[in-house]
């Protein structure tokens, strides 16, 4: 992937488009892969290359040699390495990406549903302290959805 694909970059659009697909495509493969061990992961790279030619003052993009990310993707070749993983790297510099969701919350149903209701529990749905790790699936997500709904009819 890229750090357009997980953050935009103006003028990329289409680039930005593609390269989340990547990681939408390799959390299927997580999954599908899984019963036979098969693990997969993505790199979301920062290097010198064509493209980024004439972007950066040289000094800069001598610290982004391609070679400082191999060893962040060695780590994921590895019999214990993780699946689902996106490894930033560049310029010797390593951290993992993800995506992640608030814990949410019911606003209501019906007539209930309003975009003013929601509008007033704005706070709660931005509330960033209930970050939870990310879902293993869409199916996780469709749980996790449903127990906001059951909570919520609770009262």
């Amino acid at each position: 992937t890229s750090s357009t694909g997980l953050y935009g970059n103006f003028g990329q659009a289409n680039y930005g488009a593609a390269k989340l697909g990547v990681v939408g495509m390799m959390n299927t493969l997580k999954i599908e892969g899984a019963k036979n061990n098969i693990k997969i992961n993505a790199v979301c790279p920062i290097a010198a290359t064509r493209m980024t030619q004439g972007l950066m003052p040289d000094e800069v993009l001598a610290q982004l040699k391609p070679e400082y990310v191999t060893p962040g993707v060695m780590n994921l070749v590895k019999d214990d390495a993780p699946s689902g993983m996106i490894l930033s790297a560049g310029a010797g510099a390593f951290s993992m990406a993800r995506i992640v969701e608030t814990e949410g919350v019911f606003v209501g149903q019906g007539e209930g549903l309003s975009a003013e209701a929601v509008a007033a529990k704005w706070d709660q749905i931005t509330d960033v302290a209930t970050t939870k790790p990310a879902f293993q699936s869409g199916g996780e997500h469709g749980q996790n959805i449903f127990a906001a709904v059951a909570a919520g009819m609770k009262g």
